[in-house]
């Protein structure tokens, strides 16, 4: 029996998973580099070759027929690990690992640690990206990414590094404002500093419960990241949530306190890549050094003895 891709040449495949991912013939063009009369006749000249319509021609767009899409997610499975192959094959090892995180991890945890990272991998650059947009790893803005969430992201490879769980950071100042033995509900009369609904949900795991006739005071700031709440709770004396991995430094120092033993957040920090890209050389290197960081990382290890702060992917 003949093979069928015999008389398909692989650039029509190509174009045709373009088209498709994009939903565009012009989108097609300008990713591939060529004319969109020329994604157009590429399409068409595979069309007659398996003698059915593969889109559907809309006025600015195209949409995938039955047939269309059956073969579209063959055909970018195929290029997904084609991709990934030849990625491989021409790695060197060197060049540049580009890596886009959160804010307070890259500042808390990530950026300190880098210089280590430089020194026994020094043929590889690190360019260090903290945009708060969600990038898309498949199209190759990046190399990996640094996430927080269930550790469930279609397409990608999600590795565990610890729970991303919150709880409560005092100042020096307020820790002696609560005394000696604080009881979770003495935060109520505190200077929190952070979102309410946060606050809330410590209060609720800590068992602390209030009536209408006593409610807790809302926060007088709060900010956009951590960094910067637990950074006002230090200037003025107060408290903030925040993650005991994330300043653990400032713990180990004793200028945070850590009161209680009580977290909420049902997510975790993953280490993100494509699946089709986990034996590239400079990603694997990554992935080694940031494994040996987090094991030596006392606060991350004790979070990690603790099954029920892993969310249920962590937990398989």
């Amino acid at each position: 029996m003949p093979d069928p891709l015999a008389s398909i040449p692989l650039s029509a495949i190509r174009v045709f998973e373009a088209a498709a991912r994009l939903g565009s013939f012009t989108r097609a063009a300008g990713e591939l580099g060529i004319t969109q009369a020329a994604v157009s006749w590429q399409v068409k000249a595979l069309e007659r070759r398996l003698d059915q319509p593969l889109f559907r021609r809309l006025t600015r767009e195209v949409a995938l027929t039955p047939a269309g899409e059956r073969l579209a997610r063959a055909a970018t499975e195929a290029m997904t690990a084609l991709r990934g192959a030849l990625s491989d094959l021409s790695d060197t090892g060197d060049g540049v690992l580009s890596i886009t995180t959160l804010q307070t991890f890259a500042t808390q945890w990530l950026a300190g640690r880098l210089g280590a990272f430089q020194v026994a991998h020094p043929k590889i650059a690190v360019r260090l990206d903290t945009d708060n947009k969600v990038a898309d790893l498949l199209r190759g803005d990046f190399d990996v990414a640094i996430r927080g969430g269930l550790g469930v992201w279609p397409g990608l490879e999600a590795k565990l590094l610890f729970p991303a769980v919150q709880t409560v950071l005092c100042s020096a100042a307020a820790m002696a404002e609560l005394g000696p033995d604080p009881r979770p509900a003495d935060l109520l009369r505190a200077r929190r500093i952070g979102w309410e609904g946060e606050w809330s949900q410590w209060f609720k795991a800590a068992g602390v419960r209030f009536g209408d006739a006593d409610p807790p005071s809302a926060p007088g700031i709060t900010a956009d990241t951590q960094t910067l709440e637990v950074a006002a709770a230090l200037a003025n004396g107060g408290v903030a949530i925040g993650s005991p991995v994330m300043f653990g430094r400032e713990i180990a120092e004793g200028r945070l306190f850590q009161p209680f033993e009580v977290y909420f957040g049902p997510n975790a920090y993953w280490l993100v890549y494509p699946a089709d890209r986990r034996r590239t050389r400079k990603i694997a290197a990554f992935r080694d050094w940031l494994f040996e960081e987090v094991a030596k990382d006392p606060a991350a290890q004790k979070l990690l003895a603790r099954p029920e702060l892993l969310p249920p992917a962590a937990r398989a």
